[in-house]
């Protein structure tokens, strides 16, 4: 464990996207295919951001006109997962940083937006899988971010005080 004057750091808790992966690129390309396909709407990247909030199955289930959601929902997982080499670099120094704690003993947790599916994609094509102690996406949440209610729930699986 990493050890100040008085303080020893019991986990270290990750936001994924942005943090650990660069994984926006993807997700903009699969919501714009979606949205191409499906509601023939071109999307920008910065109109997709505005309907950040949800996981990746609540943006499509929120402003999606069609109505075969359910469909759009697999080809959004279809294209993240075909074309993820594409668009998300493995970066060696977060996989060092990671291996490193857990060495020190550490424990490390996520908690992101993103949907278990899209994050279990991500891990596995990173390399990443199996390193996380505890995984809360937007699936486990009522509130998603910023709301505290997912950090809450990984500090409480982790057992370290959030003091």
């Amino acid at each position: 464990m990493i050890k100040g004057e008085d303080t020893i750091i019991k986990a270290v808790i990750f936001d994924f996207d942005g943090t650990l992966a660069n994984t926006l690129p993807i997700c903009f390309y699969a919501f714009q295919s979606v949205f191409k396909q499906f509601d023939n709407r071109g999307l920008s990247a910065d109109e997709i951001v505005k309907m950040f909030g949800p996981s990746e199955i609540g943006i499509i289930q929120e402003n999606l006109q069609n109505s075969n959601k359910n469909a759009a929902i697999e080809y959004f997982y279809e294209k993240y997962s075909e074309s993820h080499a594409d668009f998300v670099k493995q970066n060696t120094e977060i996989q060092e940083l990671l291996y490193h704690l857990k060495g020190l003993g550490i424990q490390i947790g996520i908690f992101t937006g993103k949907a278990q599916r899209s994050l279990d994609i991500s891990l596995k094509k990173l390399s990443m899988d199996g390193l996380f102690d505890v995984m809360i996406t937007g699936d486990d949440v009522v509130e998603p971010k910023p709301a505290p209610e997912g950090l809450l729930k990984v500090l409480d699986l982790l057992e370290v005080d959030n003091t």
